[in-house]
């Protein structure tokens, strides 16, 4: 169980960390949070949950107009133009142990956390105050980057400030200026694929704002005179979804998720508000609706050669 809201406010107490308190309906965005503390003299916060192809885990704590560009990021910390997406919901609870819109920095006093890399926005040190949720979207903290630093040093955790808005070059001799901020231990969630997760599914609260989703899409799936040879798009024969059936629709529900989460982004929220469950639907429609087809019509296509296979060699026997 980790930390709840009372206790880490408790904690901020203890260390005489001078912070203010505003409680208001739960948010999902930060244009939400900003109807209700917008008006105060701070700056609002934008926190990105991500990973590495090793399952090393970051949280990137920007202030909501900084341009965090992942694929930059990612080659900054040596990890290529790929190598950063978003982390799984799962891990949400199961590393920093927040539910979904509620990463911040704060998160990071879970135990848990302990192996979690954190990259502050150094517009931060600019501010007369700094708007986070305290591990829960139905209140938001005000408080100055000292009182941070100071929370952050408490629980064994440097205060990293970097310029998220950098695109310094990166080549063989120039080194990528923010490798040492790569977690030394990688971090196994139980239950969870040895995997890559989808890249840039956003947790709608915070958001990468000059991103393009690339999340895991579904692709049609073209018929072939052949049946055997047929390859399904998540790469699995067609042969061994027959023998397997529920791997398929494992595989197949995977890849719908992915495609929901890919979709569920800041921009998105913001541009269809309460329409965005219908927006969703008809995007699912659109792209999984011809690899059902062709998948239906490979069974049926699969069945029919089969049948007819068993039918030839029964006549033989015949002869």
């Amino acid at each position: 169980m980790g930390y709840t809201k009372e206790q880490l406010l408790a904690r901020l107490q203890e260390l005489q960390i001078d912070f203010t308190k505003h409680e208001h309906p739960v948010v999902l965005t930060v244009e939400a949070q900003a109807k209700h503390v917008g008006h105060l003299n701070g700056a609002l916060s934008k926190n990105l949950f991500l990973k590495d192809k090793k399952h090393r885990f970051y949280v990137v704590s920007a202030m909501a107009k900084t341009n965090v560009d992942l694929k930059v990021l990612s080659q900054r910390l040596g990890l290529g133009k790929g190598g950063l997406r978003m982390a799984p919901e799962e891990a949400l609870g199961e590393v920093l142990q927040v539910p979904l819109g509620c990463v911040t920095p704060f998160a990071l006093v879970n135990e848990s956390a302990r192996c979690v890399s954190l990259l502050l926005d150094e517009g931060f040190k600019a501010q007369e105050c700094c708007f986070f949720h305290p591990l829960s979207n139905d209140t938001t903290i005000a408080l100055n980057a000292r009182g941070l630093d100071k929370f952050l040093s408490s629980i064994g955790k440097q205060s990293v400030y970097v310029d998220l808005e950098a695109n310094p070059p990166v080549g063989k001799d120039q080194p990528p200026d923010l490798a040492s901020l790569v977690p030394s231990d990688a971090i196994a969630i139980p239950g969870q694929p040895d995997k890559a997760a989808p890249s840039q599914v956003s947790d709608m609260n915070h958001a990468p704002v000059n991103n393009k989703s690339t999340g895991v899409s579904a692709k049609a799936v073209k018929p072939t005179t052949d049946v055997r040879k047929e390859k399904l798009s998540n790469g699995v024969s067609l042969s061994n979804s027959f023998a397997d059936p529920e791997k398929y629709v494992e595989d197949f529900i995977e890849r719908t998720s992915s495609l929901v989460l890919s979709e569920i982004t800041e921009e998105n929220v913001k541009k269809y508000g309460e329409k965005l469950g219908d927006v969703i639907s008809n995007t699912i429609r659109k792209k999984l609706a011809t690899e059902l087809k062709s998948t239906a019509t490979m069974f049926k296509n699969t069945a029919y050669s089969e049948g007819f296979s068993a039918g030839t060699r029964q006549q033989a026997k015949r002869l």
